[in-house]
C-alpha cells in the first residue's frame, strides 16, 4: 500500500527543475574537510565554527548562534558546542527548515583495522560535510534569490555524532540543545540531510521519517522521481536515530531524514572509518539532492 501511495504522489508535481551547482557544493565539502577532524573540543571544530559564522553572516539577515556546554558521552569531558540558524525571509510565519550536522565522529570506531579504531574519523566527508555542503550552497542561492512568500531556515547542527552505540539518548545532542531555544512560529516541516554525498547513491525511506511525516516523505520522493532521480527508492529502510528524530521528539516539528546509510553499499562500510574521505563523494550526488531541495523550496514559495 505504501508503494502505491508514494507512486501516485509523483503525479502531483509539475515544477520546473531549479539549477543547483553540484561543483560548488563539492567545493564546500572539500573546504570543510581541509580543517581535519571537527569533533567538539578539537582545533578543527573551533576553526570551522568561526569560518561558518563568517560565511553565514555575509549571506543572511539573521544568523542566530547558539552555544552550549555539554558532556561528551564518549569521553565524559565537558565540551562547548555551537549551532547556527540562518533565517531567510525571517518575517514570514510560513516556514520550512533544512538541517544537517557539521561535527565529525571523534573515533574511527567502525574501522575494520583494529589499530585505527581509536583514531579520529579524520575527514567526515560524507558523514557531516556532505549535508552541510548542500546547506552552504543553498545559503548562497537564497541570498541571491530570496524567497518572497515563505521563510526558509537552514539549521547547522553540532554534536550529532558523539553518541554511544545502543544508547539513543546520547546521539544528536546538538539538536536536543537547539530545541530548548527555538521560538514560534515553528517551521511546518523539517528535512535533514545526512550522508548524502555517496558516489553510489541510494535513498531508502527512513522508517521514523515515514512514521512521523508521511506527507513530507511523499512530497520529497515524488518530486525527486519526477525530476529523474530514481536513487530515491520506494523501499522502506531502517529506523535511524538522527537529528530529525530528536528535533521532532523535542519540538513536535514533522521531520524527515534523507540518508544513504549503506555507505558505500551493503558489502562495504566507510561510515565512522578513516575511509570517509572526499574521493568517496561526488559533485553529481550532491547536485541530485541539492536540486531536489532547491526545487522544493522555490515550488513552495510559488504556492
Amino acid at each position: 500500500m505504501i508503494i502505491y501511495i508514494l507512486i501516485l504522489s509523483q503525479l502531483i508535481f509539475s515544477q520546473d527543475v531549479v539549477y543547483f551547482n553540484g561543483n560548488r557544493a563539492m567545493e564546500h565539502l572539500n573546504y570543510q574537510c581541509s580543517f581535519g577532524p571537527r569533533f567538539p573540543g578539537s582545533s578543527g571544530h573551533d576553526d570551522f565554527a568561526d569560518s561558518l559564522k563568517l560565511f553565514l553572516d555575509n549571506l543572511v539577515e539573521v544568523n542566530l548562534v547558539y552555544k552550549d556546554s555539554i558532556i561528551n558521552p564518549l569521553t565524559n569531558k565537558e565540551v562547548e558546542i555551537t549551532n547556527f540558524l540562518a533565517r531567510f525571509n525571517p518575517r514570514s510565519s510560513d516556514r520550512i527548515m533544512f538541517l544537517a550536522h557539521w561535527d565529525t565522529r571523534e573515533f574511527a570506531d567502525k574501522d575494520s583495522n583494529f589499530n585505527k579504531i581509536e583514531l579520529p574519523s579524520p575527514i567526515g566527508a560524507n558523514d557531516g560535510a556532505s549535508g552541510i555542503a548542500i546547506l552552504m550552497t543553498l545559503a548562497e542561492m537564497l541570498s541571491k534569490n530570496p524567497p518572497s512568500n515563505i521563510g526558509v531556515d537552514l539549521l547547522f547542527l553540532d554534536a550529532e555524532d558523539m553518541g554511544l552505540y545502543g544508547d539513543s539518548n546520547t546521539w544528536a545532542l546538538g539538536a536536543k540543545s537547539f530545541s530548548k531555544h527555538i521560538k514560534n512560529p515553528l517551521p511546518k516541516y523539517a528535512i535533514c540531510l545526512d550522508m548524502v554525498g555517496d558516489k553510489n547513491q541510494e535513498f531508502l525511506i527512513e522508517k521514523f521519517s515515514y512514521n512521523i511525516a508521511p506527507d513530507v516523505v511523499r512530497k520529497v520522493w515524488g518530486l525527486a522521481n519526477q525530476l529523474g532521480y530514481n536513487q530515491f527508492k520506494y523501499i522502506m529502510g531502517q529506523a535511524i536515530i538522527d537529528d530529525h528524530y530528536v528535533l521532532y521528539k523535542e519540538t513536535g516539528i514533522p521531520s524527515i531524514d534523507i540518508i544513504d546509510f549503506q555507505y558505500p553499499d551493503n558489502t562495504k562500510n566507510y561510515w565512522h572509518t578513516i575511509e570517509d574521505t572526499p574521493d568517496k563523494c561526488s559533485a553529481k550526488s550532491l547536485e541530485a539532492v541539492g536540486t531536489v531541495i532547491a526545487t522544493l523550496i522555490y515550488s513552495e514559495d510559488q504556492k
